[in-house]
């Protein structure tokens, strides 16, 4: 995907711009190839840019008690990612890593404030973005705080089924993720999220093959990660 595919989208942010401010845009904006488990940013970074992950996923991370990970979002094509730090004039409070080979672009922070800002349908889907992230992490707040490890990990297989769907075979997960990760986006140790995946593959609610993680029954899936 290039630039003018970027623009012309009708899924990325930038498709809400003028013609005129496309054509302007294209001298600020680049695109970088990450490698898989390659930072994007790290926690304390100046932002430099306002970026959009063009294809692959990226998980967004903070580093917490003993520098154990906690993630805190997954991102997706065309999602937007480190424009918080960006817009509140601070360093990242978080870190983004890839998890699969990825392309992202990155706009000049100065097109994004002097000019892209003052078109009204942007900057209304920035604040509606930055409104969906606040009750997603309020949500999350909640719980990684309140439920049991199955309802933790239950809503982190649906999290992941939400956000990135399933192959062909429309059971399978659309991304591999590590045991490690599992449990740091479900705030439990990695020898729980094995144990409790075991337990689910043994319900027969999920099927486990390596990183490929089957969901055989959304629907008690749900219930249990309701059921907390």
């Amino acid at each position: 995907m290039g630039i003018k595919d970027i623009l012309e989208n009708s899924n990325s942010i930038f498709y809400l711009l003028t013609r005129e401010e496309k054509e302007e845009l294209e001298q600020y904006i680049s695109l970088a190839h990450y490698k898989k488990n390659e930072f994007v940013f790290k926690e304390g970074d100046k932002p430099n840019g306002f970026m959009m992950l063009v294809h692959g996923k990226v998980k967004i991370f903070k580093e917490g008690v003993g520098g154990r990970e906690q993630i805190i979002r997954m991102a997706k094509p065309l999602g937007i990612i480190g424009y918080r730090a960006l817009f509140a004039d601070e360093n990242h409070i978080a870190s983004a890593v890839t998890i699969e080979e990825s392309l992202i672009c990155s706009v000049s922070a100065e097109f994004i404030q002097r000019r892209a800002l003052k078109n009204n349908h942007f900057s209304f889907e920035i604040i509606k973005k930055l409104a969906q992230e606040l009750g997603f992490a309020n949500a999350r707040t909640v719980t990684l705080t309140q439920k049991h490890i199955r309802g933790r990990l239950a809503e982190s297989l649906l999290l992941l089924k939400n956000k990135y769907g399933y192959e062909h075979d429309g059971i399978t997960l659309k991304v591999y993720m590590s045991r490690e990760d599992i449990a740091n986006l479900s705030n439990m140790t990695t020898s729980n999220a094995i144990r409790t995946l075991s337990t689910f593959a043994n319900e027969k609610v999920i099927a486990i093959d390596g990183r490929k993680i089957k969901i055989l029954d959304a629907h008690r899936l749900d219930r249990i990660s309701k059921l907390g």
